[in-house]
Formats: structure tokens, sequence, C-alpha cells
């Protein structure tokens, strides 16, 4: 194999698949990337046998070959290289020797025969979507997923396509996101997953604001995406995933708008006065007014507030505001709206406005579960 290219693509795409390298692993293999020259294109892939990734660009390809090399050896060795161009030439040894200017590097590697080949996409159901709005489907709903391996399942986002509308959620049990798009596919398609969190990140790095959609390739057992001239392949996390039709409330006493970045002002005011045993703020809603309150016995007292339109009874409530900044983090419109029923069951806030009988459910939507209520 020799080929010439562009240092500054063969970081990039170097850089773009080693992110799925594991740092430690039981098959050296793995610690690798396979490099792959043919015809006038250079193609770079990682795996972990979970998620994989395969990245192409242009080059200057003088013998068709591949090999393995380093990983994290490589684009670290690509990113100190100045030169504009680099020649990688490989030995039947898997050797490599890297030319860049009047440096020169060997770099031992490993034989691509040994490396795990990506599954094949045939028979796969393809959908096309919009690059822009498949990441931001992506953003709206993975940061909820759960963090705790014991929660298997709920460790990745729910993906699924009934009648013609993808569905994306992400929940850790005291959180709900979810996000909802009509997509071009024919109505009988009918498929549901839970994609790895993982594989959502890198998901979410691929995708750009490019003219050309993305294309999704589902499977029984594994999704992938490609656009932009790379690839990525997920397997698909394993169990059943709750029913969150069931945990969105279908109607709330009151319906509250709020001002986005005032309400994240106070949230993360009162947030200083919260302790690792206690991750509640009271949300106190009286004529006019939202008063946040924090108090702990080894901090102090945080008491917020700010103006809103509410007419009726006092009403009181407990969240943990770090939560409650994590959903408006994800809403984009400068307001947001709160639908709420009582002090022991969620709160729904979208920054699309609905209406009380929640006519139309918006998307995205949160649904926030409430904390026990302390003394003040």
């Amino acid at each position: 194999m020799k080929f010439v290219m562009s240092r500054q693509d063969l970081s990039d795409i170097v850089s773009t698949v080693q992110n799925i390298v594991a740092p430690k692993t039981p098959m050296p293999i793995l610690s690798n990337v396979l490099i792959e020259a043919d015809e006038d294109s250079v193609t770079v892939t990682a795996t972990d046998l979970t998620v994989g990734v395969r990245c192409k660009k242009k080059a200057n390809v003088q013998n068709k070959g591949g090999t393995t090399l380093p990983a994290r050896r490589l684009a670290q060795l690509l990113k100190e290289l100045t030169a504009a161009h680099v020649e990688i030439t490989s030995s039947n040894k898997d050797i490599s020797t890297i030319l860049s200017e009047s440096a020169s590097f060997k770099l031992n590697g490993m034989s691509k025969v040994d490396f795990p080949s990506l599954p094949d996409l045939s028979g796969a159901v393809k959908v096309t979507i919009p690059q822009e709005t498949l990441a931001e489907m992506f953003f709206r709903t993975s940061f909820a997923v759960s963090r705790e391996d014991s929660r298997y399942a709920l460790t990745g986002v729910f993906f699924s396509i009934t009648n013609g509308v993808a569905l994306f959620a992400g929940t850790d049990g005291k959180r709900l996101a979810r996000a909802q798009l009509p997509i071009d596919i024919d109505s009988s398609v009918q498929y549901e997953c839970v994609i790895p969190a993982k594989a959502v990140d890198e998901f979410a790095k691929l995708l750009t604001k490019g003219e050309k959609p993305a294309t999704l390739y589902l499977m029984p057992d594994k999704i992938a995406i490609d656009a932009n001239e790379s690839l990525i392949l997920s397997k698909l996390l394993s169990g059943d995933f709750p029913d969150i039709d069931r945990v969105i409330p279908k109607q709330s006493t009151f319906i509250i708008q709020v001002q986005r970045e005032e309400l994240m002002t106070l949230l993360r005011q009162v947030a200083l006065f919260i302790s690792e045993s206690n991750h509640s703020a009271r949300f106190t809603f009286e004529e006019g007014e939202l008063r946040l309150t924090a108090n702990t016995a080894d901090i102090g007292e945080g008491r917020v507030s700010m103006p809103i339109r509410y007419e009726g009874k006092r009403f009181d409530i407990a969240f943990n505001p770090s939560y409650f900044l994590d959903i408006l983090r994800h809403c984009r419109e400068e307001r947001v709206t709160i639908g709420l029923q009582d002090a022991f069951n969620p709160a729904v806030i979208s920054d699309v406005a609905f209406d009380k009988q929640m006519t139309t459910a918006p998307s995205p939507l949160y649904v926030l579960m409430p904390m026990r209520l302390s003394d003040e």
C-alpha cells in the first residue's frame, strides 16, 4: 500500500474514528485503525465490536492495499506534523513508513486480516432525514438517558417509526425527553430499537448542516447512519424500554409560561444551596410570582423569585434544579410552557405552547418527576 494525501484530511478522519477506540481492550487489534487505499480514496475504519465508524477521503493512491496502525499514536502524530501532505507506505510485514517533508517515521502495525469487518448493510430498510433535523432530534433527547449501567435498556435513546412518524426518547426514570417528526417512508414500515448512548454521541458528531440528507439503515439488531462520506454502525441495546405514553400526563391543572433564560439564572443560583443528600428546590407559585427556595442545614438558604402570569391559589412543588436546568438547556425558544397538576404528579415542559387538555402534544416534550416537599 502506498498513497499521498492531505495531512489535514487524514488527520480529520483518523481523529473521527479513533473516538470509539477503547483505551484498553483484550483484543490488541481493536486498539488500531484499519487503513485501506483503493482507486482514488483512502478509507479509515475503527470498531469496538459494538460501534463501528468508517470514513473516506480522496487521495493519490499509487499502490492499493491495507494495514492497521495504532489509533491514538497515529492521530497524535498527524496532529503534530506541519506539512500540507503526508505519504504512507506499508510493507508486507505491516510496518508503515510515514513521510512528511523532511520527517520520516516507521510505525509498527498489524495485519488487516485480523481486523473485524463491519456488518453487511444489504437488506436494511433505508430512511433519509435531513442532517440538521436528525442532529436536533438527538440533541433534544439524548441528555436524559440513564448513566447507570444497572438500567441497561435506559442507557440509550429509544427510536421508533410508526405510521410515518419517527419518535426519539430518552429517560432515566426521573425525567423524560421525547421528540417526533414526520418522515418520508411507507406507512407500513414499523420499527423500534434502543440506540446506545455512545453511538448517539458519534451520530451527533457526524451530522452537520450538509445539503445531502443522512441515510439511516434499519436492521433488527443494528442501526447505521451514512453522511458526509462517513458511516457509523452500532449494535442495539436489548431489553424492554418503558411505555413512555403512560408517563406523559394527559392534562394539566394549570399552564404557566416563563422566560427561559431568567428561570435558568434563578435555578443556577438556588442550586448552590443544595447538598448531595438533598437535591430538591421548592417551586412556589403565587399570584404574579414564582419563588424558588433551597434550604440545606450545613450550607444555608437561597431564595429567588421572578414575575409570572399566574392567577390562583398558592401552589408548591419540588424539583431537582439540575434536572430542570438540563431540560431548559435543551430548549431553543425564549419562552417555555410548564404544565402542572399537583405536587405529586410530573410536570410537562416544552418550548412549544400547549393547552391544559394537551389537545396537540408538543414536540419536543419533557416530563420531570417532582420530589418530596420538605418542611420550610
